[in-house]
């Protein structure tokens, strides 16, 4: 029996149950050669197959459907999956790293789903392995995030399950584009798939969760969630028009709020949701130009995204700062580091002859056919984007020289690099992916699901991109004083449930004491156990959450698929 005759998530499994049982002290040579064998077997995985379970009531369900645009995008997340874990290989506590395998068997399983319950078993079964990753960020804040992240995907996977049962019962079992009539099962898998690709307001766990992460967990949290919802929309909901205008206001609020932010992985986090708004745009306008650029815009930012992340990770790693009012002359102390964020961040920039500047010229030209308005978005977008990650991430990260005090673990960043050689490894790795995208378009090209034809690369455009950034870099110099960071929080919609729901909370506690002055005794008991409860509701924790909110979820969800199963037919 062939390895590739298994699917690749049900190994993916295997091997994180595996790793239960492996000595601590083998943990990383283990999942780093896990890792490379499934990325092997995801590769010589044949095109155009597609393999059938018998599920209850005979129904057949389609686990795994290979196509071009599915093998292309399993293989890319497996390739930055093994990356990942070399970029992590000192990280060997033992939880963190199975929540790391079963989240890729839940993101690889996705992919290759081709029946709406597959698709629903593995989207859940992401949601709760990723929760483990935020919880495994080690503090006080990663445990209230991990529950918030927890409590917005299980109301996703909710959303999603209720249009998935409405779809079953219609007799639609496989998935397919959502078109003609535009029922409320097109809404709740549509809304489903918001959550997971934080469409604002259910944006807040992306920003509230990645910065809490491990250094090498957020690399996973940004290879996986938004890219998978992202690629689904893309085969469910390509060419609706709506998606055109979420995605251009995702791209320019992104942004905004990113300009604002003093944490560098929030900042970048921020980012995520900008950039996933452009490819939601270009999904909604439809073209097979768009849904190119859209499909190059995904893998781009899985690689200057996660090179950015890795960049990151070294400067908390090496200074536990993770502030930029806190930071400042980077540079000197660690020029190779510097050198590889600059790449990453002028490729999200879109400099020419980087893979940004590629996958943003294809979103652009089909914008530019699609409606001028739309084209100028992207571009207003774009200018946050210049000003916020290579210009003030950059500078006041990098460049500039603060008083902060903060102690620096190394002498000199070759005693950083021998120290963990395989952090620089990896990102090395990907600004060459970065640069080979760029200058060598056409090997981008090949990977799309439609034949490319359009040139990147003449005089005109490359002149205009080069004094757009130039331009960009002026208004920087102009508004340096308003962009020096602040050691402030920005609350987002997540005011909602850091200080509106407090408020609520603490109200209703009023209210069940008063009532319990006119009622007996044991209710008083009762009464004051539930006060107890919401006087203890803490937006750093959230336990008055977990009981109250995802408890009943968690029961929703449990009747519901009783209910799936009764009515299949």
């Amino acid at each position: 029996m062939m390895f590739t005759d298994i699917h690749p998530s049900v190994l993916l499994l295997l091997f994180g149950a595996l790793l239960l049982f492996v000595p601590a002290r083998f943990i990383a040579s283990v999942k780093l050669a896990a890792a490379l064998f499934i990325f092997a077997v995801v590769f010589y995985l044949p095109q155009d197959i597609s393999r059938t379970v018998t599920f209850i009531n005979q129904l057949e369900l389609q686990v795994l459907y290979v196509d071009w645009s599915r093998w292309v995008f399993a293989v890319i997340l497996m390739a930055m999956f093994f990356i990942a874990q070399l970029y992590g290989f000192n990280q060997r506590k033992r939880g963190e790293v199975i929540a790391s395998f079963f989240y890729g068997a839940g993101a690889i399983g996705c992919v290759f789903a081709g029946d709406w319950i597959t698709l629903l078993f593995f989207w859940e079964l992401m949601a709760v392995s990723s929760t483990f990753l935020v919880w495994y960020g080690g503090s006080k804040r990663s445990t209230g995030a991990g529950i918030r992240y927890l409590i917005y995907h299980f109301f996703g996977g909710n959303l999603l399950l209720f249009g998935v049962l409405l779809k079953v019962y219609q007799g639609n079992l496989g998935i397919e584009v959502l078109t003609g009539s535009i029922d409320l099962a097109f809404w709740l898998i549509f809304l489903g798939f918001a959550v997971n690709a934080a469409i604002p307001p259910l944006h807040t766990w992306l920003t509230d969760a990645y910065p809490e992460t491990s250094i090498s967990g957020i690399l996973f949290m940004n290879i996986f969630t938004t890219k998978v919802a992202v690629f689904m929309i893309m085969q469910v909901f390509p060419g609706q028009g709506f998606l055109i205008y979420l995605g251009v206001f995702m791209a320019i609020y992104g942004v905004l709020y990113a300009i604002l932010e003093n944490k560098i992985r929030k900042l970048l986090s921020y980012h995520i949701v900008s950039q996933v708004g452009l490819m939601i745009a270009a999904i909604g306008i439809g073209t097979e130009l768009a849904i190119n650029g859209a499909f190059a815009l995904a893998i781009g930012n899985i690689l200057f995204k996660s090179l950015l992340f890795m960049s990151c990770g070294v400067i908390i790693y090496s200074t536990n700062r993770w502030k930029l009012t806190d930071l400042g002359g980077l540079y000197r102390k660690m020029p190779v580091n510097t050198l590889m964020f600059m790449i990453g961040a002028l490729a999200i920039s879109g400099l020419p002859f980087l893979n940004g500047y590629v996958s943003k010229a294809l979103v652009g030209a089909a914008a530019s056919e699609y409606h001028r308005f739309v084209a100028i978005a992207i571009y207003v977008a774009s200018v946050g984007t210049a000003l916020s990650i290579p210009l003030k991430l950059g500078y006041y990260g990098f460049v500039y020289k603060s008083d902060a005090d903060y102690q620096w673990k190394y002498k000199h960043e070759r005693e950083l690099v021998a120290n963990v050689p395989y952090k620089y490894i990896t990102m090395i790795a990907l600004a060459l992916a970065c640069i080979v995208f760029g200058v060598l378009p056409q090997s981008l090209f090949q990977l799309m699901p439609y034949v490319v034809d359009y040139t990147p690369y003449t005089m005109t455009k490359v002149i205009e991109e080069l004094f757009f950034l130039i331009g960009i870099a002026a208004v920087f110099v102009l508004l340096l004083p308003r962009l020096t960071p602040k050691a402030v929080m920005n609350l987002d919609f997540d005011w909602f449930l850091r200080v509106s729901l407090k408020r609520l909370l603490l109200r209703l506690a009023d209210s069940i004491q008063l009532l319990g002055k006119v009622v007996s005794k044991p209710n008083k008991a009762i009464g004051s156990f539930v006060i107890a409860k919401m006087q203890t509701y803490n937006p750093d924790r959230n336990r008055v959450m977990l009981e109250w909110i995802v408890v009943p979820a968690l029961l929703v969800f449990v009747i519901s698929v009783m209910l799936m199963i009764a009515v299949i037919p």
